[in-house]
């Protein structure tokens, strides 16, 4: 299934843990480079974060972040530092003895006090495994996204591909009267400056023009690479670059088709290929 590039997906988590999100923006991009965005205490899961984003991702150009809000189970305690305490308490005593006053010392001017304080070091374990699950989520929508703008594009460029088609088929019915005009035009004035002509020389130059003229071969071309974007469109694997590849053998075709040709009628269909090329060269770059 055809996918594009481009896609938005965003997914909440609220629980005993706290509160988190993801949210990732794809654009198009000639390979695929992630920008990752975590919380301080979670960018230890960067690495992994980039793996699984390469594990479901082939191009693209990614901006992915989290944010996380703690929530009771996620949350630090604090703890007192009592033997820090009790020798603070002991200095103070001491000091006031010195200076022979009161020891008058404040629990608060205790709990400013460096190291008095301490953070439990917090368990993150649950808080990693439900972002890794989240994320695998998220991914899932962007997929979803992207497939469904694919199919989009794929419809799209079904109908431009069907249109040149239609294009490819007009030429090859205008080509014999083509070539039987400019024929009797070349001999009509073969006639007119020529009091005796040579039959067999003029139907020799009238060859080599025809061959000249003929398109049969870049028709041919043409058709097979026809056949070959709806057979590639069809298929169940990244197809960008392929397409992408097949638009410039069809433009190579379709200048090469202006350049023999003799005939309005067959400039101004070749003129449409190209419009028609250029439009599904637009809606590829957003495919992977």
């Amino acid at each position: 299934m055809i996918s594009s590039m481009t896609a938005f997906a965003r997914e909440e988590y609220r629980g005993k843990l706290g509160v988190m999100s993801w949210e990732i923006r794809s654009i198009n991009h000639r390979y695929l480079e992630a920008f990752v965005r975590l919380p301080e205490e979670l960018r230890v899961l960067e690495t992994k974060v980039r793996e699984r984003l390469s594990a479901r991702l082939g191009r693209g150009k990614l901006d992915c972040s989290l944010k996380f809000k703690p929530g009771k189970d996620a949350e630090a305690g604090l703890t007192v530092n009592q033997r820090m305490v009790e020798q603070l308490i002991t200095a103070d005593a001491e000091v006031a003895g010195i200076l022979h006053m009161d020891s008058f010392v404040k629990p608060m001017d205790l709990l400013r006090w460096p190291g008095v304080l301490e953070e439990q070091e917090r368990d993150f374990t649950p808080v990693k495994k439900q972002a890794m699950e989240l994320l695998d989520v998220t991914l899932e929508g962007l997929l979803e996204n992207r497939q469904r703008e694919g199919q989009r594009l794929g419809e799209i460029i079904r109908q431009r591909r069907q249109a040149m088609q239609t294009q490819v088929d007009q030429v090859r019915k205008l080509m014999p009267e083509v070539l039987e005009k400019v024929k009797e035009r070349i001999r009509t004035r073969l006639l007119e400056v020529m009091d005796e002509l040579d039959e067999s020389r003029l139907e020799q130059e009238m060859a080599l023009l025809a061959q000249r003229l003929d398109v049969d071969e870049e028709m041919d071309r043409l058709d097979t690479h026809l056949a070959e974007v709806e057979r590639v469109l069809s298929a169940d694997e990244p197809v960008g670059r392929r397409l992408d590849f097949l638009m410039q053998e069809l433009n190579r075709e379709a200048n090469t088709l202006t350049s023999k040709s003799n005939d309005v009628k067959i400039t101004r269909i070749a003129v449409e290929m190209k419009v028609l090329i250029e439009q599904m060269r637009e809606q590829i770059q957003n495919i992977e």
